[in-house]
């Protein structure tokens, strides 16, 4: 059975309703069993949107989203330039400037 993916407006939503029954004298295993989820993903979607309204959910998700892309694309032209990292390339003395290669987290890689 495929992973369902929840949208951020509906986690907000199941996480008001766990908040709801939970007071009303449940254990926290029923009302969470009530939205779908195990307890674990309802404690990461805690952990992650405690207090959060729904419209900062959805900037937070775009700003993740945006975070991603731009990763990628700094990945990406990083890879153009010689080095993965997207910095340019630091030689040390043992190597030759013109000999090619780049210092990468400790590591020497040839072009």
């Amino acid at each position: 059975m495929p992973r369902k993916r929840h949208k951020p407006e509906e986690i907000v939503a199941k996480l008001r309703q766990v908040d709801v029954l939970v007071p009303q004298g449940q254990a926290v295993a029923e009302p969470v069993r009530s939205i779908g989820v195990t307890q674990f993903t309802c404690y990461r979607w805690l952990k992650e949107f405690v207090g959060l309204k729904i419209d900062q959910v959805k900037r937070l998700k775009a700003l993740e989203k945006e975070n991603e892309r731009l990763r990628k694309a700094s990945i990406t032209s990083g890879r153009n330039s010689g080095c993965r990292n997207g910095s340019p390339a630091v030689f040390s003395d043992s190597i030759a400037p013109h000999s090619g290669r780049c210092r990468e987290g400790g590591r020497t890689r040839t072009r």
